[in-house]
């Protein structure tokens, strides 16, 4: 397995080892006792989530105010452009986001921390994305920012996302720090 750190503190693109032959191929998307081994992933998963989704959907930029959830995400199939941004005005990183590609094939993962807002946008025919969560969803706690935001400066491969009425209505950063 291999884990790259990003610019962005605690957020890491993981390779895992995949043994492929002409029958297929195998690979653990997560095996607690040798992800604890890797610095920021000695983690307690309480939940498994898994979205499908069709080309040009973007979900996001998602976050739980009160209860952060740290997110181990993969695609099973299909392709997303996964996005991790800063959104903690403290963090020496504010602002800031990585993006990458998980897909079927490469069979990456993206470490996302607790406190930091989440998106993707599917650019194949349709996309299975899983994730992992170190705290429970509370829909009481959901929080979002609009996908576009200027400050962030997101460079989306998609212009004219399908997005759903929640995420059309996030606000901005700025106005959500203001509260």
């Amino acid at each position: 397995m291999e884990v790259h750190e990003t610019e962005l503190s605690g957020v890491l693109i993981i390779e895992p080892d995949v043994h492929s032959d002409e029958r297929g191929f195998f690979m653990e998307r997560h095996h607690r006792r040798r992800y604890a081994e890797l610095p920021g992933l000695d983690l307690d998963f309480v939940q498994d989530n898994h979205s499908h989704s069709r080309r040009g959907v973007l979900r996001g930029l998602h976050f739980q105010q009160r209860h952060p959830q740290g997110k181990l995400v993969s695609v099973i199939s299909g392709a997303v452009w996964d996005v991790a941004a800063d959104i903690d005005p403290a963090s020496p990183t504010f602002r800031q986001w990585v993006g990458v590609e998980l897909n079927a094939a490469n069979h990456r993962q993206l470490y996302i921390p607790p406190g930091f807002a989440h998106g993707f946008c599917v650019f194949s025919a349709s996309a299975d994305l899983v994730y992992k969560c170190t705290d429970f969803h509370r829909p009481e706690d959901e929080a979002g920012v609009i996908w576009n935001d200027a400050e962030l400066a997101i460079e989306w491969p998609i212009s004219d996302p399908i997005l759903s009425p929640r995420d059309a209505g996030n606000p901005s950063l700025r106005d959500y720090l203001l509260g």
